[in-house]
């Protein structure tokens, strides 16, 4: 029985983009180097912002020195941790669909390879009486694909509880091949939501097996 929903964050519960995609391009501006679409930043996301400002650094401008592209990441940083929440908003339906989460006793989290501090914030701001546990792209712990997050959510999660919570009992929830990956990593389910970063036939090119529409659909493909 699925007791655990671990949540992707940007895409899957938050329309994070236009704060993202105005980050980087601010980065970029700051540098004298040629801005990018909204579209390329789209597709730039799921593994984390490090690897988000690089591609973007590559798409514009990829004769760029390693140490600019270190101020460029850092510029990208300060502005974002400033923005983080300017335009983004959960996506329509999710905050009712985690109440109901609580409200059926189902224990949750977040993980994503957004800056700590940034999913700290984003927790504290919309999620915090509904989403247990929330871990961020942070120093000891490997990002998605890698399993760590995951793991780690489960371990705090069981200890929050004062029980241990098996893989048996989780299921993961993501938008991107990045999330499948991690599903898969970690050894438990995935499904796919196709309101967010990917579209519905690029989720079924990479192997989703799991695919709902609207967040209301959750609880039933569990």
């Amino acid at each position: 029985m699925i007791t655990t929903i671990i949540f992707d964050l940007d895409g899957t519960l938050m329309n994070t983009l236009d704060d993202l995609h105005e980050s980087v391009c601010h980065a970029l501006q700051e540098y004298n180097l040629p801005l990018q679409d909204k579209v390329d930043t789209r597709r730039f996301l799921g593994n984390g912002v490090k690897n988000l400002v690089e591609r973007s650094i590559d798409n514009v401008c990829p004769d760029v020195p390693n140490e600019m592209r270190d101020n460029v990441f850092m510029s990208f940083s300060d502005y974002y941790m400033q923005h983080s929440m300017d335009k983004t908003v959960p996506y329509e339906g999710i905050i009712t669909m985690l109440r109901l989460c609580k409200t059926k006793g189902l224990n949750t989290a977040i993980v994503s390879n957004k800056l700590e501090a940034a999913v700290e914030n984003l927790h504290k701001s919309f999620f915090a009486d509904c989403i247990d546990v929330a871990i961020g792209e942070t120093t000891g712990i490997r990002r998605k694909p890698a399993p760590d997050m995951v793991n780690e959510a489960i371990h705090q999660l069981s200890l929050k509880h004062n029980r241990i919570i098996h893989l048996s009992e989780c299921v993961y929830v993501g938008d991107s091949e990045v999330d499948l990956a991690t599903a898969n990593n970690a050894g438990i389910p995935c499904i796919s939501c196709s309101w967010g970063y990917r579209d519905r036939s690029w989720l079924e090119e990479c192997g989703a097996k799991i695919i709902i529409n609207k967040p209301d659909e959750l609880l039933t493909a569990l």
